[in-house]
């Protein structure tokens, strides 16, 4: 049976999140041991109990990872839903004899379905390369605070010319998108406790990776950085290079120049170029399943 039928604890809108949190923070921390056990009694006899606990011993986990995400302006409640989604994910495909804990694993999946949610929502407009877009979108409020520029403040004239240069986007992009992240963040005081007074913001530990985290990052990074490359060497020349030009290139090269250097026509490009993208995503998830988490 999937992860996706299990029986999870609804998350209410927003104004009933306080009771969902004291919900959650009763399911127990799983020790490494039985989390292993749990997950190799899923993975080979497809034991939903052993997937129900091992869900909800992370559900705090994922609504630690939403709240970072609380100043987008969408409920708090969504992103801890679609986050939930991307735990369960994570459950049905994670691999114990790896040696990390799961939620090493399941942190790319939670962010991976945040964010794209994040990105549906706000149907944002085009500023340059979808990847330059997302890195604005997704970094500009950690570069305000870097600068102490107020979180619900707009960007003075100097701070948006010199933002303007070091990040090579238009000042008018910078300050719309500024705008459009200037939302009123939800409150961190959320009791999760009647008897000692305890806050939600009590519970979260530091935001920096902890070592076993940035190993797994940093290893998950090789290996898709390997497959990329193999993905690469299997496709025909001329697509790889077109493929290299359009997506690879910090400034891509236009279909007009790659027409003229290949003597095809501007819409024969375009469909080298997605078709070579189609067979790149095949062989990267072949390659790398992590792959999955991340891709468009």
């Amino acid at each position: 049976m999937p992860v996706t039928t299990l029986t999870l604890p609804i998350v209410p809108p927003d104004s009933g999140l306080q009771g969902y949190l004291r919900e959650i923070w009763k399911f127990p921390i799983l020790e490494a041991r039985e989390e292993y056990m749990l997950a190799r009694r899923y993975r080979e006899r497809g034991d939903v109990d052993a997937a129900h606990r091992l869900v909800t011993s992370h559900l705090r986990l994922v609504a630690k990872i939403a709240m970072g995400y609380r100043g987008y302006g969408l409920p708090l409640a969504d992103l801890m839903s679609e986050g939930n989604i991307g735990l369960m994910k994570a459950v049905k495909k994670f691999e114990p004899e790896r040696g990390f804990r799961l939620s090493t694993y399941a942190i790319w999946w939670i962010r991976a379905a945040i964010t794209e949610y994040i990105l549906k929502s706000w149907s944002m407009v085009k500023m340059g390369t979808v990847s330059a877009q997302k890195k604005l979108f997704f970094s500009l409020r950690g570069i305000k605070n870097k600068l102490k520029v107020a979180d619900n403040a707009d960007l003075s004239p100097e701070v948006a010319k010199r933002l303007s240069r070091e990040l090579d986007v238009p000042e008018g992009d910078l300050v719309a998108m500024n705008r459009r992240l200037m939302a009123r963040d939800v409150s961190l005081s959320a009791p999760i406790g009647d008897e000692d007074g305890a806050q939600f913001q009590d519970s979260l530990v530091d935001e920096r990776a902890s070592p076993e985290a940035e190993y797994a990052e940093r290893e998950e990074y090789g290996q898709r950085k390997k497959a990329l490359h193999a993905a690469l060497a299997r496709l025909p020349r001329r697509e790889r290079e077109i493929l290299t030009e359009r997506c690879l290139k910090e400034n891509p090269a236009t279909l007009e120049d790659l027409g003229r250097i290949y003597g095809v026509s501007r819409e024969r490009v375009r469909q080298l170029e997605a078709r070579a993208l189609g067979k790149l995503r095949k062989e990267m998830l072949d390659l790398s399943p992590s792959f999955a988490a991340h891709a468009p």
